[in-house]
């Protein structure tokens, strides 16, 4: 069931914000990003525009997910934890209705992104947890 009104675009910003300073951070999922990623602050901004495009409808974000992923050397465990990690990220900066609003978003571009990036998305993921695979020091 949708909440009655979405998220807003500073509700999302701030779940951006919190997501991606524990990914920068995850055991598992930091060295993927953090090689990725020269510019963290321009990186959230165009999340928080995706963001904004899937829940908003704003049409802010022109970009291309699959092309962004597609360079970079992610395995299929790495869904299962992002999700793990979003899952908490939301439930810890949003309302119970938007985070599931946005779990479930997630989940389906998780499922979009494996078959784009020749993974298995009929093959369940590991529920992964965030206990999982701890921060680094």
């Amino acid at each position: 069931m949708s909440p009655a009104s979405p998220p807003t675009h500073d509700d999302l910003a701030r779940l951006v914000d919190h997501f991606y300073d524990t990914v920068r951070a995850d055991a598992l999922l930091g060295p993927v990003f953090n090689a990725a990623i020269d510019d963290w602050d321009a990186h959230k901004a165009t999340l928080v525009d995706f963001w904004s495009s899937v829940i908003l409808g704003t049409g802010s974000y022109r970009g291309n997910p699959m092309a962004a992923h597609r360079p970079h050397p992610i395995i299929d465990a790495h869904f299962g934890h992002w999700l793990a990690l979003w899952r908490q990220a939301t439930t810890d900066t949003l309302s119970p209705a938007h985070a599931a609003l946005l779990q479930d978003r997630a989940a389906r571009i998780a499922t979009s992104l494996r078959y784009g990036l020749g993974l298995d998305p009929a093959r369940p993921l590991r529920r992964s947890t965030i206990h999982d695979h701890p921060p680094r020091d």
